[in-house]
């Protein structure tokens, strides 16, 4: 049986709705994809109702998450199949004009890092990291891969980090976080649950927030202490955030590539003794 979509969903149980429920779909139903782009808050705020009521409309369509809500309005909204995996291709493009358009599209990305990409953003964000007892990074999904990178990278330094991507042990490691430790999340939509958990958890020990996220309005560039805009050309919500994940791994490797001329010969050495730990095991 084909799954309903959830305009049609939303226009068939509308009568079912409470009349605050019925302006929330009201307003998604005339928004269409703009909502995707949308915070819960956003869409609470423009709707002048509160997340929790938002929520509760959620339910009563059958879903429990706001991403998922806007993952189905994103899939929902695309005009073309193609576009809900790269928003520039057409249906009937050439390889040599996808591949031509990728190019074309994760460049622009990157340069518009040198605009997009405060310099005094940086430098907070070294500074947090060179001050910190220890930095956590979080990251799920696609966005675990870049943490997973980041904690990579910085290990080979020698900087006290670690690297999660379980929802529990987030949480557990975020409960246990002290003042002087810094968590570093990473997520395009800024709204990923078990990253603001964890994040909100930290937060009550008074620990350190950096973030990367793709949207300034986004509940968790709103709790960090610094943020670090991974915007790209990409228009509309795509959970795969295929370009804004090359612009975060440019990011990791802009603070990176600081560090180790902030920490100079100390960096080096340790850059070296991880190269021969790793080359050991090579034949």
């Amino acid at each position: 049986m084909k799954k309903i979509g959830i305009f049609t969903d939303i226009r068939v149980k509308y009568n079912t709705l409470s009349p605050v429920q019925q302006k929330i779909a009201d307003t998604v139903l005339n928004s269409g994809g703009d909502i995707a782009l949308m915070t819960i808050n956003d869409l609470a705020e423009k709707c002048n109702t509160s997340e929790t009521t938002i929520m509760r409309f959620l339910r009563k369509l059958g879903i429990n998450s706001y991403q998922v809500f806007k993952v189905r309005i994103a899939q929902e909204s695309s005009s073309s199949p193609s576009k809900i995996i790269y928003e520039d291709v057409e249906p009937n493009d050439s390889i040599e004009e996808i591949k031509n358009k990728v190019i074309y599209s994760t460049n622009t990305s990157i340069q518009d890092l040198a605009d997009i990409l405060p310099d005094n953003a940086i430098e907070s964000v070294v500074n947090l990291i060179c001050n910190a007892n220890r930095v956590l990074f979080f990251g799920v999904g696609a966005s675990g891969a870049i943490a997973y990178d980041a904690f990579h990278k910085f290990l080979r330094i020698g900087l006290n980090v670690s690297f999660c991507n379980d929802s529990h042990i987030m949480s557990i490691q975020g409960s246990q976080t002290k003042n002087k430790d810094l968590i570093f999340a990473i997520s395009h939509s800024g709204e990923s649950k078990e990253i603001l958990d964890a994040v909100e958890i930290a937060k009550k020990n008074k620990a350190k927030v950096v973030s990367i996220t793709s949207y300034p309005n986004s509940t968790l560039a709103k709790m960090s202490d610094e943020l670090l805009l991974s915007s790209t050309s990409e228009r509309k919500y795509r959970s795969d955030a295929m370009v804004s994940r090359i612009v975060q791994l440019v990011i990791i490797d802009i603070l990176y590539i600081i560090l180790v001329l902030k920490y100079g010969q100390e960096a080096i050495e340790n850059v070296n003794k991880s190269r021969l730990a790793v080359a050991k095991k090579k034949k």
